[in-house]
């Protein structure tokens, strides 16, 4: 099952905090979709920027996965951390090809206030990148 070794590169990304890790973990072609944004984003660089913000923003939050489910080509990672006092609680689903790169990364979020949250935070972020 690729998704186990796919999962196992993600987790060390993330323990290590090493998002230039992604270069090789990610697909040319992932597609990102983000729970605030409407349309997925499409490619590596975009998926990159939105993980590598992601990690930033989660980095002094007590962020740790919960839960997990595999099966295929396909995980469920439920996690849970906390910003400024707000409990965010949500699911990755990754999906991986046949080489263990991820395709596709889809986040989900609640409660309402945990979304908003993150959302602020995220935009915060992006803004300052882009000056």
């Amino acid at each position: 099952m690729k998704i186990k070794t796919t999962i196992n590169h993600w987790h060390t990304l993330i323990e290590k905090n090493q998002p230039e890790l992604l270069n090789l973990l990610l697909a040319k072609d992932a597609v990102f979709h983000s729970p605030v944004l409407h349309t997925p984003q499409k490619g590596k660089a975009l998926t990159t920027m939105y993980l590598t913000a992601a990690m930033k923003v989660f980095e002094k939050s007590g962020f740790h996965y919960k839960k997990e489910i595999m099966q295929d080509n396909h995980a469920a990672l439920e996690f849970e951390a906390e910003i400024d006092g707000v409990i965010i609680n949500g699911v990755d689903i990754i999906t991986c090809n046949d080489k263990s790169q991820i395709i596709e990364f889809k986040v989900m979020l609640r409660p309402a206030q945990g979304l908003q949250k993150m959302q602020e935070k995220m935009l915060e972020l992006l803004q300052r990148k882009q000056k």
